[in-house]
Parts: structure tokens; sequence; C-alpha cells
């Protein structure tokens, strides 16, 4: 079986967990300030705040910028369900724009008009590991005097005209398992913001600055020096795993037959979190059985849109239409690209593929 996603753990990751427990030192110590450290540097930010996983970077972010009831904040339909819903963890509204269909990110024609007086802030998603176009964005978070927040879990190491992911706004990352790189659970933030950078790490320690003081309502989320270890060791591999990625989709871009590949518009780099190809034609369901049928995994990422989940229709009603995003829900399918595929597997996939397009 051809999977659509293979963590490669080696001996590095493995050793370095192994000095952790023998070291006494397991929970948040110096190695989740060593990989803060060299993830900040990845990104080209001088602060990176590790947490326990992308959601709860998603939801610390917004707690540092004071974003609360009545708030609203502008994203896509079109990503995982926990961009919106970290939102809605700090009670504020997610408003939604629809997507650009070449790159399946949020079109940037269309924020001005969703920006409202209860607008706090823009919260772009990087999807697949394509950056949105960061110029546009910034340049009316500016002027509507509105924060930035990019859900980048998708997207360690993209670049949008030679600036990283993640060095906008303020970036927060993904380190599960099926990323480009992993702590087998994680996440990360990063930001040039020295306030917004204490008030991430006071929230995420039980809003701490002295041990057993608690200046304000804070949580748990700090990572440990287990998890932190595997992230040290992913992080030296992560670019030569994201180059892995870019030959796979060249590869797949330059034999892939009656299907659109993706669009990389000029001056950004994407690191290929997801291969995803749009199946005209109503086919994309029965190319997905015939890809099972040879083995071969595929993911539609994502069925259903946010706005059209049950429980954000029963909290927002269904009266809002996004039709970019519905009708991308319809044909989008994602292939294996991940950095395990052998050029066998490749080249099986790909000729799959124009086994099944070339019937007609």
């Amino acid at each position: 079986m051809i999977s659509m996603a293979k963590p490669i753990i080696g001996d590095e990751e493995k050793n370095a967990v192994l000095e952790v427990l023998d070291s006494g030192i397991i929970a948040q110590g110096p190695k989740v300030k060593e990989f803060e450290d060299g993830f900040a540097e990845m990104c080209g930010v001088r602060h990176a705040i590790a947490t326990t996983n992308g959601t709860t970077a998603l939801h610390l972010a917004l707690l540092a910028y004071d974003i609360g009831p009545g708030d609203e904040v502008i994203t896509s339909p079109f990503t995982f369900i926990a961009s919106a819903n970290s939102i809605l963890f700090v009670n504020a509204t997610p408003v939604f724009v629809d997507i650009d269909p070449r790159t399946f990110n949020m079109d940037t024609s269309l924020i001005e008009a969703a920006i409202t007086p209860k607008t706090k802030a823009i919260l772009p998603v990087q999807l697949y590991g394509l950056c949105c176009d960061m110029d546009a964005i910034m340049s009316i978070a500016k002027k509507h005097n509105l924060a930035v927040i990019e859900d980048a879990c998708q997207a360690h190491g993209s670049e949008f005209k030679g600036k990283r992911a993640g060095s906008f706004g303020t970036g927060t990352f993904s380190l599960y398992p099926t990323k480009n790189m992993t702590s087998a659970e994680g996440g990360m933030i990063t930001t040039n913001d020295d306030v917004i950078m204490e008030k991430c790490r006071v929230v995420r320690n039980h809003g701490m600055r002295r041990r057993y003081y608690h200046d304000e309502l804070g949580y748990n989320f700090r990572m440990t020096d287990v998890h932190a270890a595997i992230g040290n060791a992913q992080l030296a591999k992560l670019e030569k795993f994201n180059q892995k990625r870019k030959e796979n989709a060249q590869f797949y871009d330059e034999n892939l037959k009656g299907i659109a590949v993706p669009f990389v518009p000029g001056g950004y780099t994407h690191v290929y979190h997801q291969y995803t190809v749009r199946v005209p034609d109503g086919k994309r369901d029965d190319l997905r059985e015939f890809l099972k049928e040879k083995e071969i995994g595929s993911e539609i990422y994502y069925p259903v849109p946010i706005h059209k989940q049950g429980f954000y229709m029963e909290i927002f009603g269904d009266e809002k239409s996004y039709p970019e995003t519905e009708f991308a829900a319809t044909e989008v399918l994602s292939i294996p690209v991940h950095p395990s595929l052998s050029k066998e597997d490749i080249e099986l996939v790909a000729s799959s593929i124009n086994e099944f397009m070339s019937k007609g």
C-alpha cells in the first residue's frame, strides 16, 4: 500500500528521546528552548513559543492579541476546522472569505468587503504548503489596523517573495505526525513582537510570570522535552524533507494528465504538505476508488467546508454561500507526495491516475 503520509523517524530522533529520558528533565526544559530558538531561526523571526499542538498555538495567539467576545476574525472556510474553532474558543466570531480557485487560499480581493467595525484580525490559512498573497493581506491589515495571525500549520518552510511563512504577522504551526516535520505532537508560535511573545509564554504556563504567582487566567499548553527532542532532530531534516516533496511534486506536474495540478504563482515556494489536484467532471470519487483498488492512498482535504459543518450551521445558519469553496470541495483530491515515496511509487501513482483519466 502506498500511504498518504509516513513520518520519517530515524536514529537521531530515537537517541534524542533517550537522552531526555536519561537526563531526568522531561517536562518543559532546555530541549524546548533549543527547539524554539531553532524554529525561530528557520522562520527568520526573533521569537518562537512551543505549545502542545497547532490548535493551542492558534488559541494562544488569539488570546495574546486580546481577541474575545464581540470581535470578528476573517479567515477561510476551506481548511481544517481548528482554524475557525480557535476563534470560537476565545468567544469571537469567524467571518469567512471565499477562496481563489487556483491556490485554494483566501481570495484577497474579497477581504476588505468582509471588514466591519468589529473586525480585530485576519487569520490567513497557508493551505497545503502554499503561502497566501501576504503583500495584499499585510497592506489591508495595516490600512485597517488589524492583527495578522498566520495559520501556517501546513507550511513549514514555505516562502512568499523570499520570506518564510510565519514571519509576516504572528505565525502558528502544527507539528502533528503527518506534517512536513513533526515532534510527535506539538505546535509553535512565531513572532517578532515582544509583547505577543511574553503574553503567549505567560498564558501557556498557567498565567505565571513567577512560580505559583498567577497574574492572569492561563492554560497548560506546554511542550515536553521529549517532544522537543524529536522536533530538534526533525528541524535539522526539514530542508531535505521539503526538497524531496518538491521533487515528487515536479514529477507529478510533468506527468499527470487530465487533471489540474497545483498552481504556484511566481515568487511563491510551495512545500507540498499536500499535493492536491482538481479532478473534473464529477470523476473525483471514482478516481479515488480506482486508486484504492491499486492500493494507492488518497484523501479529500476537505470534503465539507467549515460553514457547511453541522455545528457551524447550528450557530450561524445556512444562508451564507462561498461558491468557489463549495465547488472545490467536490473536486479536490490529495495524492501521496511525502519524502518516503520511492521513484517507483510516484511513477505508479501517476500512471494509475493517467490510466483512469484516459478512459474518458
